[in-house]
């Protein structure tokens, strides 16, 4: 479970904040060309946090949202701010809802706060509320070398590479259709700031959800906006500090 402080940060800044209106981005280039042709109505975005993504998606493909989260905190931000009222506290590992009852199954950022080894819990799990020729959609943290003080802050236990994700989840059924790196250009940096100076710093885990200057804030978000525009042609990244997965369950 997200460390409770964070459900704050987010409410905060996630509508304005570089990182979460890139990623934002990045998924809906990768995401758009898979829904094309496809009748999908019903969604479930599992571990929703505040449901401000939850709303963004209904707003954009104009899917039916049901968002769930572990989180009291976020379940009230969501509700108070009025992001989505069908939001329900639950367990990603027991879903309240029937088997095969949604065309789009969405966990961002949510499968890195299980413990290693204990993903296929949460994948097999959102698969089982997935129908037939429905489409998971997976984003994580990746790369274990670039562990931070945010990750701690988080409670995030562990971070994939590309192979082990789509291992983990195609010996559950689902057809892969992408499995891409993103949040690739500021991986130089980030592995500076993350194995170098926060080592040398020993200051405590916080959270790396920060107000920025508003040049600095459009500046990364324009990276961001670069990597989306690239994924958006069809081309993936090797490496990155974020992995995006889509996949579909067999029918």
């Amino acid at each position: 479970m997200m460390n409770p402080e964070e459900f704050d940060n987010l409410a905060r800044f996630e509508r304005e904040f570089w990182w979460h209106r890139g990623m934002e981005q990045i998924l809906y280039r990768v995401l758009d060309p898979l829904t094309r042709g496809r009748r999908l109505h019903l969604a479930t975005e599992a571990g929703c946090g505040t449901g401000y993504m939850s709303s963004r998606l209904q707003q954009h493909y104009g899917w039916r949202i049901f968002p769930t989260d572990l989180g009291r905190e976020g379940i009230l931000y969501g509700t108070r701010s009025g992001f989505n009222h069908a939001m329900t506290q639950a367990d990603l590992a027991a879903l309240p809802f029937r088997s095969e009852q949604f065309d789009v199954v969405a966990g961002l950022d949510v499968i890195a706060h299980f413990p290693r080894g204990d993903e296929h819990l949460a994948i097999r799990e959102m698969l089982r509320v997935l129908a037939p020729g429905g489409l998971l959609v997976i984003r994580t943290s990746a790369l274990d070398v670039l562990r931070s003080h945010h990750s701690k802050f988080t409670h995030e236990r562990q971070r994939f590479t590309r192979g082990r994700l789509m291992n983990a989840v195609s010996k559950e059924g689902i057809r892969i259709l992408r499995c891409t790196y993103a949040n690739s250009l500021l991986l130089p940096v980030a592995f500076t700031k993350f194995r170098i100076l926060e080592p040398l710093s020993r200051s405590r885990p916080s959270s790396g959800i920060q107000p920025v200057a508003p040049w600095l804030n459009r500046l990364l978000y324009g990276l961001l906006r670069t990597e989306a525009a690239w994924l958006g042609s069809g081309r993936d990244l090797p490496l990155g500090q974020s992995l995006l997965l889509i996949g579909e369950r067999n029918v």
